[in-house]
């Protein structure tokens, strides 16, 4: 293969010529090396292109001529590194946690509602006057659930573009005192929402541990019924009684489950799924 590309260009003019575009594709990737500022995002399609073209051009000028132009490896992958130096990789990482978060607590929380609402209207009350005021609240937290989710995908996209921009590699191209005021107030106003968000996150912290809390007692007492020699109450009078948590109103009927009735419901997939879904929306908070 070698001798045939030789003798396609074995001419003196095709030799010259081919060196002389080796020769400047040197001189480019020179250039790039020296450079001591990082590439803006803009750029790197361009200067990638030009990495790439040197390479191919010194393979086949290897393959024409039979010489190596001195042309360093080493300055090719520096070159070629450079074109991912203003990727800021720990934005990157923070907005893949971000997004698989806000992702899992949404559709954990989505789904605990959904258990609990077939839950209530199951095994606890048989009036829907009952516990009307109860699905509206739970459809409304579904619909802040979809809200959550759009507004955290959406600001994280807005954060991880600010990484793009404000990180130290690319800032190096303008320098530290060629920052715009307005600049200088979108970080910071992107700052302080951030912080105050986690004020909102701490107590939705809060609030996601009350599901969890009354679940876990009634588990607790599912357990005392299936093992009565770990209690000294009697079976019959361990209940589950929706009423005290505020869940259902208290002329609610039934508003509790007690004994082996409550045992069959904590078997069921509502129950444990349930719990299962909002221990998970607790945790990832």
């Amino acid at each position: 293969m070698t001798k045939g590309l030789a003798g396609s260009f074995s001419t003196s003019k095709d030799v010259t010529v081919y060196l002389k575009v080796g020769a400047q594709l040197l001189v480019l990737t020179e250039r790039c090396r020296q450079r001591r500022e990082a590439l803006m995002p803009y750029r790197l399609k361009e200067i990638c292109t030009v990495c790439v073209r040197a390479i191919l051009t010194t393979t086949i000028q290897k393959l024409i001529v039979g010489t190596t132009l001195q042309l360093s490896f080493l300055s090719l992958l520096e070159c070629c590194a450079r074109c991912l130096v203003g990727a800021p990789f720990a934005s990157l990482v923070a907005t893949g946690l971000c997004f698989f978060g806000v992702a899992l607590f949404c559709g954990c929380g989505h789904e605990a509602l959904t258990g609990t609402e077939k839950l209530i209207e199951t095994y606890f009350s048989k009036n829907y006057q009952d516990y009307e005021y109860l699905i509206n609240v739970i459809h409304a937290f579904q619909y802040v659930i979809y809200g959550t989710a759009s507004f955290f995908f959406l600001y994280g996209a807005l954060l991880l573009a600010e990484g793009f921009y404000t990180t130290g590699a690319v800032r190096q191209i303008f320098g530290d005192y060629k920052t715009t005021i307005c600049g200088k107030g979108l970080s910071a106003t992107f700052v302080g929402i951030t912080y105050a968000l986690t004020i909102v996150w701490l107590l939705v912290f809060a609030c996601s541990a009350v599901p969890v809390y009354i679940y876990f007692n009634t588990w607790t007492t599912c357990q005392s019924i299936a093992t009565p020699s770990k209690t000294s109450a009697s079976i019959g009078s361990l209940c589950a009684d929706a009423r005290m948590y505020g869940v259902l109103p208290w002329n609610a009927f039934p508003g509790k489950v007690c004994g082996s009735n409550l045992l069959s419901i904590c078997k069921t997939a509502e129950v444990s799924g349930a719990l299962g879904y909002f221990t998970v929306e607790w945790l990832v908070t």
